[in-house]
């Protein structure tokens, strides 16, 4: 066996150009400031405007940053950010497909006003932009799709069924994808997030009851923090993950096993 080629150099991203879709908020954010660590320059398409935050956190590791705000549901909207990125940071070489929504709601009144722009953002618009990205991606032979999954894409959950569907469905399409384009030596892998420490998690961890009830079920002890997504997302993205694909890794301190 040669082990000459394994070392630290594995996990970098110099050199390498990332689309986080919805990464100026939440864990996208953490995508996107994980990646730039690693030494990526990066993208971030999203509905939320850059208030500057994410672009401050990216340069402070030196490296490039460009976004624009862009409803990725919308026809043609895909194309037009991957090339983009192209235009802005040379290429394309790993996309995060970050952006998602969650709208919970009784069986009763869960209709498709709701199940619609579920489907809409979490799903279609993942495989969309991941299908313009692969017009750069398979030329060069290289490249690395991240989906974001979620503990839902094991579970079911009361008042999200266009959650807990989308997110089956992201695993699922990773799969496909994974079969096809690991000929191309592009990998496709999924992450999947447990209970996290975020904004939209705030009204959750302010119930007593129900923070006890979620914090009780993790081996780990607590929520999840940002930062704990960072080395996940960075090895599905670096060389060190050349030989993973199709993959779920979940994030979730011990949730699942319980």
């Amino acid at each position: 066996m040669d082990f000459d080629d394994f070392g630290l150099d594995l996990f970098s991203l110099k050199g390498r150009s990332a689309i986080v879709t919805g990464g100026n908020t939440g864990l996208g954010q953490a995508f996107a400031v994980g990646l730039a660590k690693a030494g990526a320059d990066v993208f971030v398409p999203s509905v939320v405007s850059d208030d500057g935050e994410t672009q401050r956190l990216v340069e402070a590791e030196g490296r490039r940053f460009a976004s624009t705000t862009a409803d990725i549901t919308r026809p043609g909207v895909c194309a037009e950010v991957v090339d983009m990125c192209v235009d802005h940071l040379g290429s394309v070489d790993i996309l995060v497909n970050s952006a998602g929504i969650s709208l919970l709601d009784d069986v009763e009144s869960f209709d498709r006003s709701k199940w619609d722009p579920m489907v809409a953002v979490n799903l279609t618009a993942a495989f969309e932009i991941a299908h313009e990205a692969t017009r750069y991606m398979i030329p060069q032979r290289s490249g690395k799709i991240i989906n974001i999954a979620s503990l839902f894409s094991f579970l079911g959950g009361r008042s999200s069924p266009a959650y807990a569907a989308t997110k089956h469905g992201i695993v699922g399409f990773t799969k496909a994808y994974c079969d096809e384009l690991a000929q191309h030596n592009i990998q496709v892998n999924a992450v999947a997030p447990g209970y996290f420490d975020t904004r939209i998690t705030e009204a959750t961890r302010a119930d007593p009851e129900a923070n006890r009830r979620i914090v009780e079920h993790i081996p780990a002890g607590r929520w999840g923090r940002a930062g704990d997504l960072m080395g996940a997302v960075v090895f599905l993205a670096g060389r060190a993950s050349d030989y993973v694909n199709g993959h779920v890794l979940v994030v979730d301190g011990g949730y699942l096993v319980r």
